[in-house]
Parts: structure tokens; sequence; C-alpha cells
């Protein structure tokens, strides 16, 4: 997951990080645990990833999955294509964005999480993902160089960042000209109030830190990136605190496929 850094007044960063890493920490250790959001295959089924390509990829990988759509009907990945996932957590993804470039393409994996990191790294070497590299770091600050990768992806992570614009700015700078950003994330339809941005735990349960759609969609616009489609995606988070912000403020999951100008 990605660093949450100081530029947000209204909720403290150091206590903000801290809970995120520690849910991921557990979202890698302890899938089982009930959390805000749902996990697994269940959810992954839900969201229609395709059952055919999920079977070829490590259980352990898709018992920590905690996406919150779906996008890769958008990314059309290619054989050959190098792809980076901003925040891969245990690797479900990553796995996926493989199956699809081939032997011959490239998958690289950003995660500032060390269980996740651990986890993500024996699943590949233990099942032969040798054409995915997974390196920890901040999705604001990618060891990536410029207009060297062909797509972008994410899944609930980007609205985790305070730095949102940096995020898209980051994956601007990477994508070669034409280069497709494809994500799922949390948005709002109505901005949410402080006492909810200022709740860190709903932040690391991917709620606080949602920002308006409009709002959003206008940074990936700033970045240089084309807004091609957004659509909605079937989820719901499953807490009845989770549940009454969603009500309220309209939250909800989309995916979105951008390209660079």
């Amino acid at each position: 997951m990605n660093r949450i850094v100081k530029q947000s007044k209204k909720v403290n960063q150091q206590d903000l990080e801290k809970r995120v890493k520690d849910m991921y920490k557990k979202v890698a250790l302890q899938p089982e645990v009930e959390y805000h959001f749902e996990m697994g295959r269940k959810l992954a089924d839900r969201v229609h990833y395709p059952s055919k390509t999920l079977d070829k990829i490590p259980s352990q990988a898709i018992d920590s999955f905690s996406g919150v759509g779906y996008y890769f009907d958008l990314a059309q990945l290619k054989k050959g294509e190098v792809a980076v996932d901003l925040g891969s957590g245990s690797g479900m993804d990553a796995f996926f964005a493989a199956i699809e470039v081939g032997e011959t393409g490239e998958v690289i994996g950003i995660d500032m999480t060390n269980e996740q990191l651990e986890k993500s790294s024996n699943l590949r070497d233990t099942a032969g993902f040798s054409q995915v590299i997974f390196r920890k770091s901040y999705i604001e600050e990618l060891p990536i160089m410029s207009n060297s990768v062909d797509a972008v992806i994410s899944n609930g992570v980007i609205n985790l960042s305070s730095e949102k614009a940096k995020v898209f700015d980051e994956a601007a700078r990477i994508l070669k000209s034409g280069g497709r950003l494809a994500i799922s994330d949390i948005v709002t339809e109505i901005k949410l109030s402080e006492n909810i941005s200022c709740d860190a735990t709903l932040w690391a349960a991917c709620i606080g830190g949602a920002m308006q759609i409009d709002a959003y969609k206008q940074l990936i616009e700033d970045a240089g990136l084309e807004i091609v489609k957004v659509k909605d995606n079937p989820y719901e988070f499953i807490s009845n605190s989770a549940q009454g912000a969603t009500k309220q403020f309209g939250i909800k999951s989309v995916s979105i496929l951008a390209v660079k100008k």
C-alpha cells in the first residue's frame, strides 16, 4: 500500500500511516478475519474476475485480495507489455497481469507493507511467475524510469493517499505516450464530512480518504491523462459504520480507463 503523507490537515498522518500498515499487515497474515471490506475469492468472483484466470493464480494471493473492482477488461494488457501495479498487496492483480502479458512481458508490483511484499514474493517464487518483480516503495514516489511502461494498474489503493495528485502525476510520468491507466477505486458522490475524513480507521478501511468523483477525475486529467471510460462496480462494504457512510455520501467503487496524451 502507499505512503500516507503530511498534506492533509484533517487527519493525524502518523496515526493514519500506522493504521494503514497495521490493517494491511493483517490482510496479508490473517485474511480470515472480518474487516470493513469483503475479501478473497468470493469478492473476486462478485466483481467479475474471470474464473479461468483466477484458477491459475496462487490461492493464498486470492485469499488476501481486498480490491474494490475489476478493470482488466479496460486495461487490455497484451503479450510483451510492461505493467506497474500500484499497491500490489499479496499479488493477485500482479499475477493476473503477468498471465496477460506473458513470459515476454513484465509486471512491477509496488507496495510499502513488508508482510504483503514477503507474502507476494514467496508466492511468486513458488508459482514460477518469473516476469513479476515486487519493490518496496510508495506510489507517490515510483522507482521507475519515465516513459517506460505500457500500463499502470491499481485496485482500491489510491484513495488511501492524501497526495492523490502526485500519484497520478507519477503514473503519467512513467507511462509511455499512449500508455493506459486502468484502476478501480473508492469515490464519493458527495464530499465527505470532517468527522469521516478525520477518522483514521475509516481511512485505512478505504472510506475516509475517498474523494468526490468529479474532483478525482479532474486530478487524472490534470496529470495529462485523457479519461476514456468510467464504470460503476458491484462492490459493497460490510461493516455497519462503513455502510452508513456509504448511504449518506454515495460512496461507491468505480473503474476508470485513462490514456496518456
